[in-house]
């Protein structure tokens, strides 16, 4: 595919993104360090673009180092406590420190957070966006925990959706920072974390983006599983709640924790709350939110609960796209020929590799009779090389050769050899072929021959 084609499906996947989201509500989680890196006029200039277009933006930001900043500044020393004694629901279900808000420190914390607030809203307003900062948050104070007396600190106890929605609704962003306030008007410090998750689950999002300077979760950082998909610089892609879950107990142990961890468990929290997909990725990246959020190969890392990929059979509507595919392949002569009468003839040997909506790889299994099945047509969009589409549509035709009785399945190669003997196969005579399949060999394309045993 040449890099007009490349950029004419970015395209399209931009658009279907955009015709499938607009209008939801989405939640960016912002950590203070990215309001204080260079591109972060970048991303708020893309949040602007988003607000513009039809999407319902909610932004948390987090204020914990501006506080620190400010505390430090005055001579006023923070105090951290341990959450493991604190009740389910509040910040504690994070097993993390949370800070001891002093009657001393309070002002200064609620000056901090809301001067952080105020820089999103005055980048907002430079691409006339409209933003409000509001009481939004009703807030409960946690009172003694294991002896200790968290005196301003408090938890999330209501969420009010009626007034956000009221203020998405005029095409408003609203703004919560890491205050809220007790029925009586008392103000509490609550962790950001836990109001944008919070805030989420209460207004329904689609997405939430946890946004911080960390670069996500990575190979480099953890031993995962070989089946956890990265790109080459080791990010994970996407992880499902239960293999997130997996990472989470496995490393949960290690001290410090790493953020990447602590950003996973938030998103895993926020998966259990009810959002479908939940994005980590690195704010210091200019258009790291555009990417992540209408490319299917995505910037960052995405926990997701409703279904993003499969491998299905082939539909008539899906020709176009196979055609897509395979073109470059044919033209190259890696690919046999194959019109759309040819592909629409054997539909029922196709399958595709589909990514939300969108065809991204194919492959066909052709049944010749005496226990043997041919795998052909396997072709993968070249954008997405690094997620073993290919290898995985193979498999699943595999599969589907086993549960059709056949023992042995094969394919004819001229350039690929070497792929295929990396999935199990090996070469074989041209004469093991199956009696049908040898009065169709081409001589003079001198395809070779390379078989999987499956029994």
């Amino acid at each position: 595919m040449n890099n007009n084609l490349s950029q004419v499906e970015l395209i399209r996947e931009a658009f279907r993104y955009q015709s499938r989201f607009e209008g939801s509500t989405m939640v960016f989680k912002i950590d203070y360090p990215v309001t204080e890196d260079p591109g972060f006029p970048y991303l708020m200039k893309d949040l602007a673009l988003l607000a513009q277009t039809g999407f319902k933006i909610v932004i948390v930001p987090g204020a914990k180092e501006a506080i620190d900043a400010v505390l430090k500044q005055y001579g006023i020393v923070s105090a951290y406590a341990s959450t493991s004694g604190m009740a389910a629901g509040t910040a504690a279900n994070m097993r993390e420190p949370v800070r001891i808000t002093a009657a001393q420190a309070l002002p200064f914390a609620e000056m901090a957070a809301f001067h952080v607030a105020t820089r999103f809203m005055t980048f907002l307003s430079g691409s006339r966006v409209d933003a409000v900062i509001g009481n939004f948050v009703r807030a409960r104070g946690l009172g003694i925990v294991d002896g200790v007396d968290m005196e301003h600190t408090g938890t999330v106890d209501k969420i009010f959706t009626d007034s956000i929605s009221r203020v998405l609704n005029l095409g408003t962003v609203p703004i919560l920072p890491c205050i809220g306030w007790s029925p009586a008007g008392k103000p509490y410090n609550v962790p950001s974390d836990e109001i944008a998750l919070a805030v989420s689950a209460a207004l329904g999002a689609v997405k939430l983006f946890i946004v911080s300077v960390h670069g996500g979760l990575r190979r480099g950082l953890f031993p995962l599983p070989e089946h956890i998909e990265t790109r080459e610089d080791g990010r994970v892609v996407r992880l499902t709640p239960q293999e997130a879950q997996a990472i989470v107990e496995a490393f949960s142990a290690a001290a410090p924790m790493p953020q990447a961890l602590k950003e996973l468990k938030l998103a895993l929290q926020a998966s259990r709350a009810g959002v479908n997909r939940v994005h980590i990725i690195d704010g210091r990246e200019e258009g790291t939110v555009l990417k992540e959020l209408f490319s299917n190969l995505g910037a960052g890392t995405m926990i997701y609960t409703d279904e993003y990929e499969s491998i299905r059979s082939f539909h008539s509507r899906d020709l176009p796209d196979i055609l897509r595919l395979m073109e470059p392949l044919m033209q190259t002569g890696i690919l046999l020929r194959r019109t759309a009468e040819q592909i629409q003839e054997k539909k029922d040997d196709y399958v595709v590799f589909e990514i939300d909506g969108s065809i991204h790889a194919c492959g066909a299994l052709h049944d010749w009779g005496e226990g043997q099945g041919e795998i052909a047509a396997v072709a993968t969009d070249p954008l997405y090389t690094g997620m073993n589409l290919g290898r995985r549509t193979v498999s699943c035709l595999i599969e589907k050769a086993r549960k059709g009785s056949m023992g042995r399945v094969f394919v004819l190669t001229t350039q690929t050899q070497d792929w295929f003997e990396s999935l199990g196969f090996h070469e074989a005579p041209v004469d093991s072929l199956p009696e049908r399949k040898r009065q169709t060999y081409d001589q003079t394309r001198k395809s070779k021959v390379f078989s999987l045993e499956l029994r």
